[in-house]
């Protein structure tokens, strides 16, 4: 898998050679439960509790790319303007589609 990611370095500051989790979830509820995409005030513990680092956006394009007879899957999301690239195996990246709404969620490692 190959990722290439924008982040606001000015909020959550990060170095080369940092090491970091990231997950991409359709929904913040703990229990999978999809949500309406209005943000939570009530102090209810969710996804984003176990993470430093929280971003909305959409997935914009997706395509497909073959190379010596392997296929890959080029995903590229929007968070606001901050831009992801995933790029990878089909069967990493299937379950994700167009204009699906999507929270990347990061934390520093070690």
């Amino acid at each position: 898998m190959y990722m290439l990611l924008d982040v606001n370095t000015d909020i959550y500051p990060l170095q080369v050679d940092d090491k970091f989790t990231m997950a991409l979830s359709s929904t913040l509820s703990l229990d999978g439960t999809p949500d309406d995409a209005t943000f939570d005030q009530s102090g209810r513990k969710s996804l984003a509790d176990k993470y430093e680092y929280v971003m909305y956006g959409k997935l914009y394009k997706f395509s497909d790319k073959e190379s010596g007879g392997n296929v890959k899957i080029e995903v590229y999301v929007s968070f606001g303007g901050l831009l992801m690239l995933l790029q990878g195996d089909p069967s990493n990246l299937g379950n994700l589609m167009m204009d699906q709404r999507l929270y990347l969620l990061m934390r520093k490692v070690g």
